[in-house]
């Protein structure tokens, strides 16, 4: 993975260069779930994934299985019903995928239009993980990957303003459906 740049600085008239290893074939998939309930403080759940196997016909992504797998885990940390406004990545509308959400009533699914990056806040998540802990950085080794990017969610997961400012910045508001008790 080539290093994200921010900024830097160097001598007028000399470009600064950053030297980085040969291109790597391995891959990394993160699924994440921004959570926010009215009046409590937003969540971010993740779960990072190595692919060791790709290059032998493997999976280069998260399998249907694994979103399950970080649902059920959400439900169990949230307590509570899940919607899901997801973007239109084929895994999200698996057959098998929409059989488990119609059988579980304590999560619905919604999703995006195509090619609205702008209106996911979990893409605000990876704009921030981008220009912080992982700009201007050049991994030793996978292992340093890894534990960056995990590093770098922790921090976000800390900053409930930083998971709000990416809703807001999609343009969406929290609305609910169901009469609230009174």
């Amino acid at each position: 993975m080539p290093p994200p740049t921010s900024h830097t600085w160097g001598r007028r008239g000399s470009t600064p260069v950053i030297r980085v290893r040969g291109r790597s074939q391995r891959r990394f998939s993160i699924a994440a779930l921004c959570c926010y309930t009215p009046g409590m403080q937003s969540r971010l759940i993740y779960r990072p994934k190595r692919h060791t196997d790709h290059k032998n016909g493997g999976r280069k992504s998260f399998a249907w299985t694994e979103y399950r797998d970080l649902l059920i885990a959400a439900h169990q940390q949230l307590g509570g019903s899940i919607v899901l406004v997801w973007d239109n990545l084929s895994v999200h509308k698996d057959r098998r995928m929409r059989e488990f959400i119609d059988t579980h009533d304590w999560v619905v699914a919604y999703h995006l239009p195509p090619y609205a990056p702008d209106l996911n806040p979990v893409e605000g998540i990876w704009s921030v993980l981008r220009r912080t802990s992982q700009a201007n950085t050049a991994f030793a080794d996978p292992d340093d990957l890894i534990r960056r990017l995990r590093l770098g969610l922790r921090q976000i997961q800390y900053q409930s303003d930083a998971i709000d400012g990416c809703l807001t910045a999609t343009g969406l508001t929290l609305t609910t459906s169901r009469l609230q008790p009174q």
